[in-house]
């Protein structure tokens, strides 16, 4: 069981990715910016989660994807204002190619991160990412994603925790529709994911607490 522990919490190590260069501000929760101007459904089927993990020292990636329930965003004279977001837990995959030790099974590691050691889905199904303001990138800010231009914030909320995230993005508008993307890392343990964080077991202290989260998002007008 142990071995599945560790196996596992290297998978949980990404709903967000762990980088120095793409660590995120937090603080406390912030309003919502409000949604002036035209208001733009996400495109679904076109829009993504991606996330990584891994365990200290960037060993034993693991990695997969999470689908967006919802999301609408608002633009006023060409600039991306305000949008919301909300994440379908369940819906958490490990991609198989990420998990390529012998014994090691992708679908044990879903399991594992749907209960409640990690994002505990069935009772909090959804997660969700609010935007409470949208600036020019300061030239100085180490960025992920070629062509970054905005720093965007934002309260996440996971497992019913809600706090305030601020990150380099890449925001474009082309023929009236927007599309953002963005990576950003955040200490799980912020938002009360403590599995495996004592370090009290050989088989917990290499689990990194570092989450990256890898954000896609497009609008279909």
């Amino acid at each position: 069981m142990k071995k599945l522990n560790f196996l596992t919490l290297a998978a949980v190590a990404l709903f967000f990715t762990a980088c120095g260069e793409n660590e995120t501000t937090t603080k406390e929760e912030q309003q919502p910016a409000e949604k002036n101007g035209e208001l733009l459904a996400v495109n679904l089927q076109t829009s993504k989660v991606d996330w990584k993990a891994t365990h200290k020292g960037g060993v034993f990636p693991r990695w997969g994807t999470l689908n967006l329930k919802s999301g609408e965003v608002s633009v006023e004279k060409g600039e991306l204002k305000a949008g919301d977001f909300t994440m379908d837990m369940p819906s958490i995959k490990v991609d198989p190619a990420s998990v390529t030790e012998p014994g090691a099974q992708y679908l044990q590691l879903e399991a594992h991160l749907k209960n409640a050691d990690f994002f505990d889905v069935e009772k909090y199904p959804t997660a969700d990412f609010k935007i409470t303001k949208v600036t020019s990138l300061n030239p100085a800010d180490n960025v992920v994603i070629e062509g970054s231009n905005k720093t965007v914030s934002g309260n996440l909320t996971l497992k019913g925790k809600t706090l305030n995230v601020t990150f380099p993005a890449k925001v474009t508008i082309v023929n009236g529709n927007v599309a953002l993307q963005a990576k950003f890392t955040v200490n799980r343990t912020d938002w009360n994911i403590n599995f495996a964080t004592t370090e009290a077991d050989p088989a917990e202290w290499a689990i990194s607490k570092d989450l990256e989260i890898g954000i896609d998002v497009k609008t279909a007008k």
